[in-house]
């Protein structure tokens, strides 16, 4: 498997798998990343966002995403963790539908 890469190869990559993940659970979630220059080259923030609402931060090390991007473990923790912050986002919504009926 793959692993490595600059930062912004790394970054696309990183945008890439959080929103397929995060959109199997509503196609309309949106992943945003953090364009904070104190992180260029050493870590990434990511917050997902499904209209109005905004996640809290996923915050990401530059060199243990690099480092287990190729990794099917890694990835797959990483999945679980990006569909259960979408769920809570999604959660969110459900919980303020409810009051106002």
């Amino acid at each position: 498997m793959f692993s490595g890469g600059s930062y912004d190869e790394v970054a696309r990559w990183l945008r890439v798998f959080l929103t397929s993940h995060a959109k199997r659970e509503h196609p309309r979630i949106e992943v945003v990343l953090d364009e904070d220059d104190t992180l260029r080259a050493r870590a990434y923030r990511a917050r997902l966002r499904f209209g109005d609402r905004v996640s809290e931060p996923l915050e990401l090390d530059f060199k243990d995403v690099a480092d287990h991007r190729g990794a099917l473990l890694w990835c797959a923790t990483l999945a679980a963790r990006t569909r259960a912050l979408a769920r809570s986002l999604l959660g969110a919504e459900s919980a303020s539908d409810a009051r106002a009926r």
